[in-house]
């Protein structure tokens, strides 16, 4: 069984999708080489140096779970983001949501809330999967938490799991939901393609504006919320993504001038999206979600930006391009 394929099925991934992971993994060696190289040359204590190792070695992990999952098709995507879900669920709730009283909440979350919202994506039924959490689920939570008897910090305590529901699983389920979309002169078993340009200008935009930023930047743009992240970084990274989504056009039903437009905007909501999430990790007082992935923090740390482009990118598609 051929693992690229022409004309993809159940188990074969689109050929223009085998040459990304190739270059891929190109990149993934090299990084790996120059890592080993400065561990040698500079010792094995260089706290920078071991940072850079460790996320060579996480997004090696990542790239070859993505690539199984694809290998997979539909039923694969779907699982690996609903295991992705589940992860970043629970550590929102871990670092926000404390109270014993509102154990239902939680159940409801994880075990009613995840797996009937993921089984719309599967199903392909778009009515339910766009209003299921935003309506019935936001009405059901606070229900739930009504039952309780607890009246003290109510509001903050409804708000938060909504959040929590919203972020961790409402916009995770649009990235598997773009296999589901039916566009004019795009072959339907290539949407797998629309994820990985997604993903690619997403995470592509975060990479590059720490390099940006390493390389050029002083000036801070965001100190209190994120302190890493400069002018110069930032600019430099969502216009050097801007540029990559450009070239990715080829992969896509965007021409050029599309690709860009929309590579932009998914910086732009990736950027924001982060700057959200890292406000709530200050006001909780830590630097990241977890330690689920070592280099990299939590899963919510490594799909924050993936959480407010997903659904931007999901509908901008469908809206323009849907048969």
């Amino acid at each position: 069984m051929n693992l690229f394929a022409t004309q993809p099925h159940a188990s074969a991934i689109p050929l223009q999708a085998g040459y990304i992971f190739i270059g891929v993994f190109a990149v993934l060696l090299a990084a790996s080489f120059v890592g080993q190289w400065l561990k040698r040359k500079k010792g094995r204590n260089n706290p920078t140096i071991s940072n850079l190792n460790a996320r060579v070695y996480a997004w090696w992990v990542m790239t070859l779970v993505l690539l199984l999952a694809f290998w997979f098709g539909k039923v694969g995507t779907v699982i690996l983001f609903l295991l992705i879900s589940f992860a970043a669920l629970r550590e929102f709730l871990t670092l926000v949501y404390q109270r014993s009283s509102d154990y239902n909440v939680m159940v409801a979350c994880f075990y009613l809330l995840l797996p009937i919202q993921y089984y719309f994506v599967l199903t392909e039924w778009y009515g339910m999967f766009s209003i299921f959490i935003p309506v019935y689920g936001f009405l059901l939570l606070p229900i739930i938490a009504s039952l309780s008897g607890r009246t003290e910090h109510f509001l903050e305590r409804t708000a938060k799991t909504q959040w929590a529901a919203m972020v961790s699983i409402f916009c995770l389920s649009h990235v598997p939901a773009l296999l589901n979309l039916h566009l004019d002169g795009f072959p339907h078993g290539q949407n797998v393609l629309l994820l990985i340009f997604m993903i690619a200008v997403v995470q592509s935009s975060d990479v590059l504006q720490y390099v940006w930023g390493k390389t050029l930047g002083k000036r801070k743009i965001m100190p209190t919320l994120s302190p890493s992240k400069t002018v110069a970084g930032t600019v430099g990274g969502i216009a050097s993504a801007t540029l990559i989504a450009v070239l990715l056009s080829p992969i896509t039903p965007f021409s050029p001038f599309q690709a860009g437009l929309i590579g932009l905007v998914l910086c732009l909501m990736g950027f924001f999206g982060g700057l959200v999430m890292s406000a709530i990790k200050r006001d909780y007082g830590v630097k990241d979600w977890g330690n689920m992935i070592q280099g990299h923090g939590g899963m919510l740390d490594r799909v924050d930006s993936i959480c407010f482009a997903a659904p931007v990118f999901f509908h901008i598609v469908r809206y323009f391009w849907h048969g």
